[in-house]
C-alpha cells in the first residue's frame, strides 16, 4: 500500500515524496489508519521499524486544520538526542506544511526556547525535566493540547521518569488523543498504559525478535582483556560504522580516548558531555567523520544511522530487551549487519537468556594471534578513576578588631554572645541545576 492510499493532506503527501517515502513500514501501515481515525494507540515497536513517522504524519495532517501559534501536539522522549531526531523528522516531513516544532529539554539554555514558544508553534519535543520546568515557570501553555505521544515508554520508566510524566499529565486536558509508544511493555508501562488511554488500538511489529539482516557472535574473554581483545576485533573485520556500547559513563569515555590513541576516528557519547559535544559527536558519527562512536545505552537513545555496519557490545547489556535495543542499530534498511559480544564467565546467564530469546545459540568465536592466557592484574589500571583532588580548607575568618558593631535586629551587643558568622546570615549563592 503506497502512502498516498492514506489520504494524507496534499502538504504531507508532498514532504513524504521529498524524503522518498514509497511503502509503509509495518508499524505504519497499522498505526496512521488508526490515529487519522482519533484511535488512541498502544504501539509496540522496537528502534529502527519507522514508528517516528507512524505518528508524525498523522499529527501533521491534523495540523493543517485548525489554528496555528498554539501548542497543539505534544511529544515527550527520554532524551535530548531522541526529541532531535523525532523533531527533525517532523520539519523534515512537514517542510511543505509551515508548522511550526521546537525542542525542549534540559542542559541548554532555558530562555531561547521561552523567546520560541512566546512566538507560537504547534508542535513541541520535549524531555520531561524541563517540560516540568516550562509548566512550574508559566513558560508554555498546553490547553490546547490535542495531541500526546509518549515515545519509548519503557526507556522513560528506566531512567525514572514516571512520576515526571504523572505530573505532567495533570496539567494536559483530559480531551485529547493519546498515543504511546514502547519496546518492551514491563508492568509498570501497562500500568501506565490502562490510566491515560481510552479504548486504545493496539499495534505491534517485532517487539522481541531482532532484525534477520543482523548476524551474530560471542566473544569469551576475561574482563582485563577486552580492550586489547576490541582493538584486534576491529584491527582483522572490515568495518564501516561501528556503534560500541559499554556499561557505564566512565567506560565509554576511557574505551573512547584508547581507540583515539591508536589511530581511530572515535568519539564517546555519554551524559558527563555537554549538549554541543554531544552533539558534535552525533553529527560527527552521521556524516562520518568518526568511525566509531562509543556510547551507554541512555546516550545511544536516537542514534538514527542506517550505515551502521556493526555493534559491538564491550560489556553485555542487563536485560534481552536492551540487547535487542542495541543491535537494533545495525541491519537497518535491509542492510546486513554485525552484533558482537565480548563476554565473560559472569555473563553466562544474560548470555542464555539471549539465546532462547533468538531461538538458537550464538556462535562463539575467538581472535587468530590473540593471547588469552595474559593473567590479570591485581589492580585495575585501566577502569580506576583518578582520586579526586582534596577541597581546599575555608580560610578561618580574623576576629572583629573593633567592638561596637551594630547587628541586623539588635541595637545592642549582649554580653558574651556570638559574634554572626557569615556563613549562618549569608544566603545560599548555589543555584539549582538544569534538569
Amino acid at each position: 500500500m503506497p502512502f498516498q492510499q492514506f489520504s494524507l493532506h496534499p502538504k504531507v503527501v508532498a514532504g513524504v515524496t521529498v524524503v522518498g517515502y514509497t511503502i509503509p513500514t509495518p508499524i505504519q501501515a497499522q498505526a496512521i489508519p488508526k490515529i487519522m481515525d482519533g484511535h488512541d494507540i498502544m504501539g509496540l515497536a522496537q528502534t529502527g521499524t519507522g514508528k517516528t513517522a507512524a505518528f508524525a504524519l498523522p499529527i501533521l495532517h491534523r495540523l493543517m486544520q485548525g489554528p496555528r501559534r498554539q501548542v497543539r501536539a505534544l511529544v515527550i522522549a527520554p532524551t535530548r538526542e531522541l526529541a532531535e531526531q523525532i523533531n527533525d523528522a517532523i520539519l523534515e516531513l512537514g517542510r511543505q506544511t509551515r508548522l511550526r516544532s521546537i525542542t525542549v529539554y534540559g542542559g541548554v539554555g532555558v530562555n531561547p526556547q521561552i523567546e520560541k514558544l512566546k512566538q507560537g508553534v504547534e508542535i513541541v519535543v520535549a524531555c520531561p525535566g524541563r517540560l516540568l520546568d516550562h509548566i512550574n515557570q508559566g513558560t508554555i501553555d498546553l490547553s490546547n493540547l490535542e495531541l500526546l505521544v509518549l515515545d519509548e515508554a519503557d526507556q522513560m520508566f528506566d531512567m525514572g521518569f514516571l512520576p515526571d510524566i504523572r505530573r505532567i499529565l495533570k496539567h494536559l486536558p483530559a480531551q485529547r488523543q493519546t498515543m504511546l509508544f514502547s519496546a518492551t511493555m514491563p508492568p509498570e508501562i501497562r500500568g501506565l498504559a490502562r490510566e491515560i488511554l481510552r479504548d486504545p488500538a493496539t499495534v505491534q511489529v517485532d517487539t522481541v525478535a531482532p532484525a534477520a539482516t543482523v548476524s551474530h557472535a560471542l566473544y569469551p574473554v576475561g574482563q582485563h582483556l577486552k580492550t586489547p581483545l576490541l582493538m584486534q576485533l576491529l584491527k582483522h573485520t572490515n568495518t564501516e560504522s561501528v556503534l560500541i556500547f559499554t556499561r557505564t559513563k566512565h567506560r565509554a569515555k576511557r574505551v573512547g580516548e584508547q581507540l583515539e590513541k591508536v589511530g581511530y576516528t572515535a568519539a564517546s557519547l555519554q551524559g558527563n558531555l555537554s549538549q554541543n559535544r554531544r552533539q558534535a559527536a552525533m553529527n560527527g558519527f552521521r556524516n562520518g567523520t568518526f568511525q566509531i562512536l562509543v556510547a551507554t545505552d541512555i546516550a545511544a537513545r536516537g542514534i538514527d544511522v542506517s550505515q551502521v555496519s556493526h555493534v559491538i557490545n564491550y560489556d553485555i547489556p542487563d536485560t534481552v530487551e536492551a540487547y535487542i535495543h542495541r543491535i537494533g542499530r545495525t541491519g537497518r534498511a535491509a542492510r546486513n549487519g554485525d552484533a558482537f559480544t565480548l563476554v565473560t564467565e559472569e555473563d553466562s546467564a544474560m548470555v542464555r537468556a539471549i539465546e532462547k530469546t533468538l531461538g538458537t545459540a550464538i556462535e562463539r568465536r575467538t581472535v587468530d594471534g590473540f593471547d588469552y592466557s595474559i593473567p590479570a592484574p591485581r589492580k585495575d589500571e585501566e577502569f580506576a578513576r583518578p582520586p579526586r583532588p582534596p577541597r581546599p580548607q575555608p580560610k578561618a575568618k580574623k576576629p572583629e578588631a573593633r567592638q561596637g558593631t551594630a547587628h541586623v535586629g539588635s541595637g545592642h551587643k549582649p554580653a558574651g554572645a556570638k559574634p554572626a558568622t557569615a556563613a549562618r546570615s549569608r544566603p545560599s549563592q548555589r543555584s539549582p541545576q538544569p534538569r
